[in-house]
């Protein structure tokens, strides 16, 4: 089964649940995978699993950096609202990394196209940010790699 037709079968069963937050972020997530496809005008057509999962990854990047910002602001009633529905998305990614594995993952990259300096950085993060899509976040990921490139 396709990822976008699981995100409306589970929209489906949440509704008749009565799963009020549940209903809400997948109402969100279908409206954002419809406008994708108004754009890129197929409006009759399905995303396939890689476009869909670009775009569960972008509106979790958008509730991480909005539980930073209300944590900063003092918010924590809004950051946990945002929170919930954070992990309500990532059950649609794939599991995330540990640090074990993307230090491994890094070390294998590094060695792969030879990087040894931290202006090799870029020749590390395209590949690994294209092999790692939607197992890590680009600023843990970044700063991973900055670090081992430091060394």
């Amino acid at each position: 089964m396709s990822l976008s037709l699981q995100i409306e079968k589970d929209y489906i069963t949440a509704y008749k649940a009565k799963d009020t937050l549940r209903v809400s972020v997948l109402r969100m997530l279908k409206t954002s995978l419809k406008r994708r496809l108004v754009d890129t005008s197929r409006p009759d057509a399905q995303l396939d699993d890689e476009e869909t999962m670009d775009i569960i990854i972008k509106e979790a990047k958008q509730r991480r950096d909005s539980i930073a910002e209300y944590n900063k602001a003092g918010r924590p009633d809004l950051a946990e609202k945002e929170q919930a529905e954070l992990a309500i998305l990532e059950d649609y990614l794939p599991k995330a990394l540990t640090d074990e594995e993307l230090a491994q993952a890094i070390e294998e990259m590094v060695a792969k196209v030879g990087a040894s300096q931290p202006s090799d950085m870029g020749k590390v993060m395209g590949p690994l940010m294209k092999a790692l899509k939607g197992r890590v976040d680009g600023g843990r990921l970044s700063s991973a790699v900055k670090a081992r490139l430091a060394q």
